[in-house]
This record gives structure tokens, C-alpha cells and sequence, in this order.
């Protein structure tokens, strides 16, 4: 029996459009990154990156279950000595939740170049609009 892999010449990537609104961060950072990795299809080889675009609209209005908005923390390093800093997800939320998507979605890919190039792949928007409609992206539903 052969088994299939993939080349970086072989891949056919597409663009999707992934609305937020409503959705739990976590349950929308992971399948995200499985797309982002391409793990929704059949020719999915793990050292070659085959996944797809994705657009990430109303990140705003991305839902914490629990009381994770009052007890879960976004912690990062200034370089500086003693340059830890840390925010609560409720004002991470209220100002800057495309970096609260962003990063959810970066803790869920491999931490190695691939990685990194995968993340290349995520555009995440505030609001309902996005600059990437000459791509022609397909909507889609989430689980």
C-alpha cells in the first residue's frame, strides 16, 4: 500500500470566511487551526503545510464561557527586566479582541517554522468587514 504525500507545488488553497459572533474562543481557535493545517483534507501530511486561508469577522463579539472573563489573564514579556505584564481577558476583550483571537488561534498550532508560516495564513477582523473579497471566500459554518 503507498501512502500519499504532499508537496508544496501540489497544494490547492482556498479562503474562508469564519464568522465569530456568538462562537466560544476556544471551540473557534480550534477548528481554525486545524483548517489553518490543513487537516480537513485528504492530502493533510504533517511536515508540508497544505491548509487554508481563513478570514476571522466579528471577533468582537467572541464569547468566554464561564468566568474567564474576570479569572483567565493575557500574560506578555516587554524584553525589559521585570517586563511581565498582564491584562484580564474582560479589557483584552472590550479593546483588542482580534489579538485575543489571534493568539488563541497561534497556542493551537506546532511551535516550529511550520507553524509560523501556517499563522501567515489567519486574517482576523474587529467587525463584519474584511479587504480580502478579490480572493472570492467561501463561508464557513463552524461545529
Amino acid at each position: 500500500m503507498k501512502t500519499y504525500m504532499a508537496h508544496d507545488k501540489d497544494v490547492v488553497r482556498k479562503w474562508y470566511v469564519v464568522d465569530a459572533e456568538g462562537v466560544a474562543l476556544g471551540r473557534l481557535a480550534s477548528q481554525v487551526a486545524a483548517i489553518l493545517r490543513g487537516k480537513n483534507k485528504p492530502t493533510f501530511t504533517p511536515n508540508v503545510d497544505t491548509g487554508d486561508f481563513v478570514i476571522i469577522v466579528n471577533s468582537d463579539k467572541v464569547v468566554l464561557t464561564g468566568k474567564k472573563l474576570e479569572k483567565k489573564f493575557y500574560r506578555y514579556h516587554t524584553g525589559y527586566i521585570g517586563g511581565l505584564k498582564s491584562v484580564q481577558y474582560k479589557t483584552l476583550m472590550a479593546t483588542k479582541s482580534d489579538v485575543a483571537v489571534y493568539e488563541a488561534v497561534k497556542g493551537m498550532l506546532p511551535k516550529n517554522s511550520l507553524g509560523r508560516k501556517m499563522l501567515t495564513k489567519l486574517r482576523v477582523y474587529k467587525g463584519a468587514e474584511h479587504n480580502q473579497q478579490a480572493q472570492k471566500p467561501e463561508t464557513l459554518k463552524l461545529i
